[in-house]
């Protein structure tokens, strides 16, 4: 006969002991463990791959100049604007603006004094507003009435000149100090750059070997580009009405008509 206590001591006997149990959650432990070490690089192998590193440059084809965030104002008044009074500062927007001979409190429109040149210094004097003549030629939408810049020009110190440089209308001031000028030195800027580039800019001519941007410092910012992608297609400068037009490749102007 079957002792009545049989089935129960089996039942113990297939039991695991105290150190069965501390084995099987250690086994456990270690089996999450190497799951959650696993997911923790598979997450960070795709969340690298991901990643652009700024130290890449050779192998995304980037050059010291796509590294250069020129400076930003942000104006939004005229006493933003302000700021600037008796400070350098040099044009990035060549051959688009004209500027006129000025008084202190009044910019004469009658005849232009000639187009702002790309890269050349300017000494900010004041900011003052005047309507627009509705016959001017202007850049700068006229609103209710623009913002004119008064400076000095480095290399003709002595006359007073005036540049529009913004609008005012029922909602506020407009500024394109941001996109037409440089707040620092280009040259010390772009110090990278060979001085024969840097001479020909200042000279505002095209050079074999130039880059799409010193080309534009060079010859001014109207033109137009050809089919392709900056730094390698052809493009047409306006010149301040003598085209001069350049083929670049990768990244170098190999051909200048």
């Amino acid at each position: 006969m079957l002792d009545a206590n049989g089935p129960e001591r089996d039942g113990e006997e297939d039991r695991p002991s105290g150190n069965g149990k501390k084995l099987a959650f250690a086994l456990t432990a270690i089996m999450l463990l190497v799951v959650a070490v696993r997911v923790y690089f598979v997450v960070k192998q795709r969340r690298d791959a991901q990643v652009v590193h700024v130290n890449e440059g050779p192998a995304l084809g980037l050059t010291q100049d796509d590294y250069i965030v020129p400076k930003k104002m942000y104006p939004h008044t005229l006493a933003d604007a302000r700021a600037l009074d008796g400070k350098p500062i040099w044009v990035f927007a060549g051959n688009q603006m004209n500027f006129y001979p000025a008084t202190a409190t009044h910019v004469n429109f009658a005849k232009a004094a000639g187009l702002l040149q790309g890269a050349e210094q300017l000494d900010v004097v004041n900011f003052i507003e005047q309507v627009a003549p509705a016959s001017l030629f202007t850049r700068i939408p006229r609103g209710d009435r623009q913002v004119l810049m008064l400076f000095h020009r480095k290399a003709d110190p002595g006359p007073l000149y005036g540049v529009a440089v913004g609008y005012h209308e029922a909602a506020g001031y407009t500024f394109y100090l941001d996109e037409a000028f440089f707040y620092d030195d280009p040259h010390v800027t772009y110090k990278h750059w060979p001085a024969p580039i840097w001479q020909a800019i200042d000279a505002h001519k095209a050079v074999l070997g130039m880059n799409e941007l010193q080309a534009q410092l060079a010859l001014g910012q109207v033109s137009r580009p050809g089919p392709g992608e900056p730094n390698n297609r052809t493009v047409e400068f306006d010149n301040n009405g003598h085209p001069v037009t350049i083929v670049f490749e990768h990244k170098k102007a190999t051909k200048i008509e």
